[in-house]
This record gives C-alpha cells, structure tokens and sequence, in this order.
C-alpha cells in the first residue's frame, strides 16, 4: 500500500510538526512551500494523499486543488488523489466551497492530529479500494485464458486452481513462446490476491547499471532540499505477485540482491533511509534449465530453492497438437473485428499446421496467423496459402532449404539457439545410435545435464 503523503503549507512550522507525527506512524512524507511546488511534486510522484493549506501566498490552496483535479481528468485517471483541506480561517463557506472543488475533507487549524491521522487512513483506504477496484476490473478484462483441452493443458489447468488459492511460491518453466506469462497471469487472476497489483519485471530487458532502481526503487535530493522517491518493483507490488520473468537470465550480482529482499521481504531504496517491508507473492519463470546453469556457475542454488516451491512447466505446442485448432480459433476471433471479411482456415491446412513442430510454440503461431490474415488473398486460408517451412515434417530436409534456413525463421535470439541445440543433439545422438553416455562423452557435458537437456527439448 502506498503510504506517501505530500503536504503542501507555506508555514514550515506545520509541515515540521506534520511531518513528525506521519513519520512516526510510517507514513512517507513529501513537501511543498507553495501550491506551484506541490503541482510539480505530483507531476513526478505517486501519492497517496495530500495535505494542502488554503491560506497560502501565490495560489492559494482552492486554486491548488482545482489544478489538481484538472490535471487528473487531463491524464484520464480512474482513482482520484484524496486532498484533505486545513485552514486557520475557516468557514463553513470556505468548506462548501472546497468540497465542491474536489476536496476529500477539511480540518480546521490548529490541527488535532487524532483527527489528521483518522482522516488520512480513511482518505487512503477509499483511495487504496478505488484503485484495487480498477486493477481487478482491468485484469480480467485483459487475461486471456489457458486456451486448449488437451490431456497436457487439462493437468496444468487443474494444478493452476490447485496451486492459486495458496500464498506459494511459484517457478514456472517451458520453452519460449509457450505461455508462462499468461499462466502467470491466471495464476494471480485465480488468487486471494487478485484484487492487487500484477507487476511483471522482464529481467533479460533491464540493463545491469539500473536493474536495483527498477526493483527497489530510488529516493533523490530535488530542488530546495525536498526528498524525491521513486517506488520500484517490489513496492509496487505490495498486496499483489511480482512477476519476475526470465529470471536465469540474471546476473550473479543481482541474484544476490534479489536473494536478499526475498528473504527479508524488506529493502532500502537506493538512497533511502528506511527499510521498507512488503506483502508480495513471488512468481518466476525461466526458458532455461536451472539445474544445468547451477552446474555451469551461472545460477545462485540458495536462489533456485528459494523460487522453486511450487515448480509448473508450461507444454511444448508440438506436444498438444490438438490445441492448434482452439487456440487459431481464438486468434481469429481476437482479429476479426479489424479485418475487411470473415477468415477461416481449411481442414487441410489446419493438418499442414499439426505436423508442424512449432519451435517458437504458441507465440510462433499467434504471428503466423496475424501474417495470414493480412497476406493471404482469399476468405478461406488453404495449404498454398502457408509458408514452406510449414509443410516440412520434422526430420525431412527441404529440396530448397536446409535446417539452417529454419532457423533463420526465428527472430528471436533465444528461439533460435533452442532449434539449433534440438537438431545439433538429435544428429549427436544418431550418430552414436542413441547412446546417452556416448553422446555426453563426445559433446563434452555430464551425462545427467544431458538427460535433462533432451527432456526439456522434447527428445527424451
């Protein structure tokens, strides 16, 4: 829950005292000397509640709050920022006027700080609900489902509503493109805690140099001495699940840190002066072997079981083959709506797209529909329509192209170096006949790293 309060009075006096009294409740407190100082600080900061005097020189504070309300309808926002209003002057006038300018409530000065702390944990639980509200709306709206009815997607669809009641960590593993995000996604959509936040961090994508700002977030000195913070990851996870993607991606030094703050569910922002605890479910996913990279030196152990107390591996699209059909239905009907004519695929090449074995999986085949649907000529997609890669079948070589030219296919860097491990140890394996032990002496890796190579590439 975020617990940032700006106060915005000329008076440091006030401001002194309340901040004080915030702090001791572990309230985080920002300040403003004027209105045009406290619309600046929020341009930048998320707060959960503001504290703003009406007496004050330059704009006074009803002008403050019209600006603020303005700019909330500016940016579209669907919870608004309660304002609690305090004068010394005050009339019931002045707070009939505020409160018809937005205001959440007023206090007379001098202050009663019962009351100042009364109305702030009403302000930001009203606030707090608002934006659950919205998150919950959002989320369902935006999760797509597990799609498919295949034996493999019926036993991960039941361990998920097994598994998502609990407060368990989760370390979801399977091929790229195969769905770990959205059966993340299900998993917390499916929760207690689905009413908070679902913050994915995609950690291959954040550079080395800011990767603990962008968890941990960072409180800065601005201008006039006034404290700047900056919420990270973890922060805005409160209440909610962290979903750290790509996590063998990670470096050993952020492992490190990222095994702390699991630990301790407490942290520091970077320049901060206080550890700050919080409520998160952690959920992790991987396209890489873990136990081979613990082996290699590339993967913390301590970390790997920290992670893994729930382990979920997402299915290979080549192993579900009957899903194929659903899930291009469900393409279909997500893209109908922009195309000039209704689609279809016929049934035989709905059979050229099953004997397919779909290295990039299901993301490989939401593009590949996205591709036809704009290139294709005619309403009903036929055989000629796909591309030739297609109607290869795994293990025939091409009359013109190679294995080589399949893997260009791929345009992602990853994606790519997966095919090329599948078709270099299934060409090691027949040459030495199918011996595991030969074939790990020969390649130059453990036996066992071997086995579970081949398991997670679909060749056991």
């Amino acid at each position: 829950m975020n617990r940032t309060v700006l106060i915005i009075d000329d008076e440091e006096a006030i401001r002194f005292s309340l901040r004080g009294i915030l702090e001791d409740e572990e309230y985080s407190v920002l300040e403003a000397a004027s209105g045009e100082q406290g619309l600046a600080i929020l341009e930048q900061q998320d707060v959960a509640a503001v504290l703003l005097d009406i007496w004050m020189a330059g704009i006074d504070g009803i002008e403050t709050l019209r600006r603020i309300k303005a700019a909330e309808k500016s940016r579209a926002r669907e919870s608004e920022i309660p304002v609690i209003m305090m004068s010394g002057h005050g009339t019931i006038e002045t707070a009939v006027s505020a409160t018809k300018e937005g205001a959440y409530d007023f206090l007379e000065k001098p202050l009663s700080l019962d009351r100042v702390l009364l109305l702030l944990e009403r302000a930001i639980r009203a606030h707090d609900l608002a934006r659950e509200n919205r998150f919950l709306k959002a989320q369902m709206d935006a999760i797509p489902p597990m799609i498919g009815d295949s034996a493999a997607m019926r036993a991960l669809e039941e361990k998920l509503l097994r598994v998502a009641p609990t407060e368990g960590w989760v370390l979801i593993s399977g091929e790229n493109g195969t769905g770990k995000e959205v059966a993340a996604r299900r998993l917390h959509a499916l929760s207690n805690r689905a009413s908070g936040p679902f913050i994915a961090v995609n950690s291959a994508a954040i550079p080395e140099e800011s990767i603990e700002v962008e968890l941990f977030g960072s409180e800065t000195t601005g201008p006039g001495g006034l404290r700047v913070t900056q919420p990270g990851r973890f922060e805005q996870s409160h209440h909610g699940t962290l979903f750290l993607d790509s996590i063998g991606d990670m470096s050993l030094k952020t492992q490190a840190k990222i095994l702390r703050a699991l630990q301790e569910r407490r942290f520091e922002r970077v320049g901060g002066r206080r550890a700050i605890q919080v409520d998160v479910r952690v959920m992790a996913a991987t396209s890489k072997d873990l136990q081979e990279e613990i082996e290699q030196g590339r993967f913390r152990q301590d970390l790997y079981y920290r992670l893994n107390v729930i382990p979920i591996t997402v299915p290979p699209l080549r192993t579900r083959v009957d899903d194929i059909k659903p899930l291009i239905e469900f393409f279909l009907k997500t893209q109908q709506a922009t195309l000039p004519q209704q689609r279809s695929f016929s049934p035989a090449a709905m059979a050229c797209l099953k004997n397919y074995h779909w290295p990039g999986n299901v993301r490989e085949l939401k593009n590949l529909v996205e591709r036809l649907l704009i290139m294709a000529p005619g309403s009903i997609i036929d055989p000629e329509d796909l591309p030739d890669f297609i109607h290869i079948k795994p293990g025939e070589r091409a009359t013109s192209s190679t294995p080589w030219d399949t893997l260009l296919e791929n345009e992602n860097l990853r994606d790519a170096r997966i095919a090329f491990e599948r078709i270099f140890l299934k060409t090691q394996l027949a040459r030495h006949n199918g011996n595991i032990s030969r074939t790990a002496e020969v390649i130059g890796m453990e036996r066992s790293a071997l086995h579970r190579k081949l398991k997670t590439l679909g060749l056991d």
